[in-house]
């Protein structure tokens, strides 16, 4: 899906909304529903391994439900029933422990910038911000961080 939307970008590259349909210097046009992974791959600034690897700790990072929630979980039960595959406390407590373990593989400095862009879907230059790092090096350290997390899925 695609929520396409007019920002105008400052001096220092913040973005922030255009007011009142008025356009005051550069402008670009975002679209709110990718993240930051996929921007990344489409703009060939992170290859195809890196993104698969990404992808990979992002799922298991939603399938063993880490993120903040703000109401009861229900889980309903989507297989149809049959006692062959896993029970959804199980999928989550496994997703939750291939989360952990590829975390811990890539490394304790990388893991930060991991986890505030794969899972938390922050802006390379917010989380170099969050992090109080030099501008633009975000990128650098994230590709460090993606290669030892396809390393530790044994991707090709």
């Amino acid at each position: 899906m695609r929520d396409l939307v007019e920002q105008v970008i400052d001096g220092q590259g913040r973005r922030g909304a255009v007011a009142g349909g008025a356009r005051r210097g550069r402008t670009v046009t975002v679209n709110r529903r990718e993240s930051p992974l996929s921007w990344l791959a489409a703009r060939g600034l992170i290859d195809a391994r890196q993104n698969e690897a990404g992808e990979r700790l992002r799922a298991d990072y939603e399938r063993a439900a880490l993120a903040p929630a703000v109401t009861m979980r229900w889980v309903p039960r989507v297989d149809g029933g049959t006692a062959e595959s896993m029970h959804p406390t199980e999928a989550c407590v496994a997703a939750k422990r291939r989360f952990d373990a590829a975390i811990a593989d890539s490394g304790r400095g990388l893991a930060d910038i991991l986890w505030r862009v794969v899972c938390a879907g922050e802006s390379l230059p917010d989380s170099e911000r969050a992090l109080d790092w030099p501008a633009r090096s975000g990128r650098l350290v994230l590709s460090l961080a993606l290669d030892r997390l396809a390393d530790h899925y044994r991707l090709p």
